[in-house]
């Protein structure tokens, strides 16, 4: 036996030996257990990435042996082979970070040995929100063998201990077990209403985790079922029954929040909350007086949920806490996704939102030097009440700042309105808490400065703070949301909101009016019938998402003309007497030109009709009747089955919309004949596509298309193609918009068109390439591909929705119209056209061209080109300074990237 030992232990420290520190880091290594296995005693099991912590260990092998010849071991290997991170080596070659600080001894006359070890920072740092740091840190979290060891006489003391980034850190596998761990112990201690629920998945299928904990069953019924909807369809009645003490007992919802995972505290916080709130009868927390002195405040839990409903979110993204990113498994930031809803996390997560309605919500993130809260800066959105937020916003922000550094180390915090002139604006709507605002929610996103044990303390104290804030002002803070939703349903534009909106020198400029007197319109309408609709599809969509996000859709019971227009029975109206019009204006409004502020902190343009591409159509009725009484409410979309006429034996699809783009790509993969209509006859136009009926009659109801059966005498040109072989490099986005239209991507040796948001392509010979904003344009003039072509840019992320006029004689313009909407974060703009090429869209000359966004220096573009395409010797280069594809929000220009592809697919010789 010991032969073997002997031979196995060689083996292992020859393969050990060869393997880099990195590796044996991210292990968890069981020493081999010797004959005589003892229990090692220890003062602490627990270890930090963030904190040194020192730990003594007592251990009595009933015999005295040699103290020089024991060694200590954790994971197997010997403490100097632990080593720290070395930033510029990028390894573990630092110096060891676990040291004996008293080398074993004996206890007075017995056999009992002690000692004493340090275990200290691995990044010799406590703070480890460095991104070089956060994407390896996992690498070593996890459970360890602490071993003391005689290896000549065959002695072996041990224990299991962790290493953890912080105490409190757990795997996203360990939540769920860890939520089921606190009702069972609560259940045991109190009969606090706690129920669990999964909203929904991830794209890789992973259940979220939503905890719904209050006073009883009956408090939760009551919110949803009595409380809420009143106070979206009569929030007077319950504002009168606040001011008068008959409202009785009501709980308002506090909603905490995580979207960015790897901003770990933002998840961890929100379990040590659960855990106390759930199990605890009086909740001690310490923060700061006004004048700065420590104060102890104290929780009484029934009291809390007598007033209170928790929610929470644990993370809307359990795939980025898996694999320790920002991002979800599709490369998109989710939160700045909440406002566009291109992905299934935050669909699901902001239905959830919507049916809630919380009164505050508190979303954790990292990482900003001076411990941030939110409100934000300026520019604000016009859409919210401003007013009946900002000053309750900035009351709770402070109270969650003086009780987030009494519960830590942290010395000071600050309000991103006070300390920031620009940059921190809650003007784009994207990110959950603002998002929350348009539901009349107080929304806080609160930034802790480093990733460390001592952020995950003070973040618990913004939850303490922020629930002690409600519940000494719940009245007042309820009355507010409900004269924001009283506001809506009266369609009242009050100018105490005014005062707040001002421009970059600081003066007043209010919600941009124009001539009208009301700043939101009476009606959406959304038409429905061809005559009156370029994109059907994306009105489906639209209603669908304004549905899902809690906002009143109409539909028409007759046909009502509107300035010489006839709507037919059906269309699609959105009224703006309602709680939430704000939500649906910021969505459906062109947006605002913010272009004289300095700093913006993302995009600000929505506007879903401009960059979903469907016509939408602002009714103010004044004294008029309007729609009133020839309406009904639309609790669900049901899309009608697309139309065929079954006589024909082919049919031209016209090229309006992504179902359709979708539908030619599935009727290519399963190798349909399609045709590409060459010229504009009949009605149908260039990059129509022409499919056999018998193909088509299986997807009536799976996509929305405009079919037109093929005049007989197929009196136009024709070409047939094949599937196309698309190469996509870049950005998640590109990649993912590719992949929604159906496009089945091969790498770039194998492609026949290569699309690209950042570089060229490595061979362009006998190929197509399409390149798209200020980083092609510039690999494109630095490599001097294009004789006679040069461009502009202000800075990247400059943005701006424009009015353009686009080439409709090109067949990559299909389905597009002389006069239309283009929409850029580039920045750029091509001042020079080689000689050749055709040009696509150009900004149009005149005054008025910029409609909305955040673009220092748009002027420059006025009247010069955004997109052209050029044939070469043996390939073809279109260029577009403009988006066609950012974060899948700009669906209405995916068809450009569409048209590229198939003009330069080949030709299907066997098709007839």
């Amino acid at each position: 036996m010991k032969r073997f030992l002997v031979a196995f232990l060689s083996i292992y420290m020859a393969i050990t030996m060869a393997l880099p520190a990195s590796t044996l880091a991210a292990q968890t290594v069981d020493t081999v257990q010797v004959s005589q296995a003892t229990q090692l005693e220890v003062s602490k099991s627990l270890f930090s990435l963030t904190e040194i912590r020192d730990v003594e260990l007592e251990v009595d092998f009933g015999k005295k042996v040699d103290l020089t010849k024991l060694e200590f071991q954790f994971g197997g290997k010997s403490l100097s082979e632990w080593k720290m991170w070395d930033a510029k080596a990028e390894s573990y070659s630092g110096d060891p970070f676990i040291i004996v600080k008293k080398e074993p001894h004996y206890v007075g006359g017995t056999t009992k040995i002690a000692a004493e070890l340090e275990f200290g920072l691995p990044f010799n740092t406590d703070n480890l929100s460095t991104r070089s740091i956060r994407v390896i840190y996992k690498e070593l979290i996890g459970d360890y063998e602490l071993a003391l060891v005689d290896a000549a006489n065959d002695l072996n003391a041990s224990t299991t201990v962790k290493l953890n980034v912080y105490d409190q850190y757990l795997d996203w596998e360990a939540i769920k077990p860890s939520i089921d761990s606190i009702f069972a112990e609560s259940n045991k201690l109190n009969d606090r209403y706690l129920e669990y629920q999964s909203p929904g998945k991830s794209v890789e299928g992973r259940d979220f985790h939503l905890v719904v904990l209050a006073k009883d069953k009956e408090a939760v019924d009551k919110y949803l079922n009595q409380t809420l909807p009143t106070a979206l369809e009569n929030p007077e009645e319950l504002m009168k029954k606040i001011k008068d003490g008959t409202m009785g007992d009501y709980q308002v919802p506090v909603w905490f929040n995580n979207i960015h995972p790897d901003e770990v505290e933002g998840i961890d916080f929100q379990t040590e909350l659960l855990k106390k709130f759930a199990m605890e009868s009086q909740v001690k927390f310490t923060s700061k007086d006004k004048n700065g002195d420590s104060e102890e405040v104290i929780l009484d839990m029934d009291k809390v949920l007598d007033n209170i409903i928790f929610i929470f979110n644990f993370s809307h993204n359990p795939d980025g806490r898996v694999l320790n990113t920002r991002a979800n498994a599709l490369g998109f930031d989710l939160n700045r996704d909440n406002a566009y809803q291109t992905q299934v996390e935050t669909i699901q997560l902001n239905q959830e939102i919507a049916k809630w309605t919380p009164l505050t919500m508190v979303e954790g993130h990292g990482y900003v030097n001076g411990f941030l809260i939110e409100p934000a800066t300026p520019p604000h959105n016009p859409n919210f009440e401003y007013d009946l937020l900002i000053k309750s916003m900035t009351e709770q922000a402070h109270e969650m700042g003086k009780a987030g550094i009494g519960n830590s180390n942290l010395t000071s915090y600050f309000l991103a309105s006070e300390g920031y002139k620009d940059g921190w604006d809650d003007m784009g709507p994207s990110y959950t808490p603002i998002f929350s605002m348009l539901h009349g929610t107080l929304g806080h996103t609160v930034e802790v400065p480093t990733l460390s044990q001592d952020s995950l303390r003070a973040m618990v104290g913004t939850g303490f703070g922020a629930t002690n804030y409600v519940l000494e002002n719940k009245d007042e803070l309820y009355l507010n949301q409900l004269e924001i939703f009283s506001r809506g349903i009266k369609g009242q534009d009050n100018r105490l909101v005014d005062p707040l909106l001002t421009n970059a020198a600081g003066e007043s400029i209010g919600r941009v009016r124009g001539n009208n007197e009301n700043f939101f319109p009476d009606y959406y309408v959304l038409p429905a019938d061809a005559r009156n609709q370029k994109n059907v599809l994306e009105v489906y969509n639209m209603v669908t998402y304004l549905i899902r996000n809690g906002l009143t859709v109409e539909q028409t019971t007759k046909d009502i003309m509107i300035e010489a227009t006839t709507y037919p029975k059906g269309t699609y109206v959105v009224p703006m007497k309602q709680a939430k019009r704000g939500l649906a204006n910021a969505m459906l409004y062109k947006g605002d030109d913010v272009s004289d502020w300095e700093a913006m902190y993302d995009p600000v343009v929505v506007n879903f009709p401009a960059l979903r591409g469907f016509d939408v159509v602002e009714v103010r009725f004044g004294d008029e009747e309007g729609f009133e009484g020839h309406t009904t409410k639309v609790s669900a979309i049901e899309v009608p089955a697309s139309e065929v006429k079954k006589t024909a034996t082919r049919q031209v699809l016209k090229n309006t919309n992504n179902d359709t783009i979708k539908l030619v790509n599935k009727l290519l993969a399963e190798g349909k004949q399609v045709g590409l209509v060459q010229e504009e006859k009949f009605g149908f136009r260039k990059g129509d596509f022409v499919v056999n009926t018998s193909d088509l009659l299986s997807y009536v109801e799976d996509y929305t298309f405009e079919a037109n059966p093929l005049p007989a005498y197929n009196a136009f040109e024709i070409k047939w193609i094949s599937e196309s072989k698309v190469a996509g490099s870049g950005s998640s986005q590109l990649t993912f918009s590719l992949k929604e239209l159906g496009f089945k991507l091969v790498d770039e040796k194998n492609a026949e068109v290569i699309i690209s948001d950042s570089t060229l392509p490595k061979d362009l010979s006998g190929k197509t390439f399409v390149g798209i904003g200020n980083s092609v344009l510039k690999a494109v003039k630095d490599a001097k591909l294009l004789e006679g072509f040069d461009y502009v840019t202000t800075q990247g992320g400059h943005e701006g929705l424009v009015k353009a006029t686009v080439n409709v004689n090109h067949q990559l313009t299909s389905g597009y119209k002389a006069d239309e909407l283009l929409y850029t974060t580039r920045g750029s703009w091509i001042t020079e056209v080689p000689v050749d090429a055709e040009v696509l869209a150009t900004v149009k000359n005149t005054d008025d061209f910029f409609v909305s966004g955040w673009w220092p220096g748009h002027e420059g573009a006025q009247g010069q080109t955004f997109a052209f395409t050029q044939q070469l010797e043996d390939s073809t280069v279109t260029l577009f300074a403009n988006d066609l594809a950012f974060r899948a929000h700009t669906k209405y220009y995916y068809r450009m990237l569409a048209n590229s592809i198939y003009a330069s697919a080949s030709e299907d010789t066997t098709a007839e």
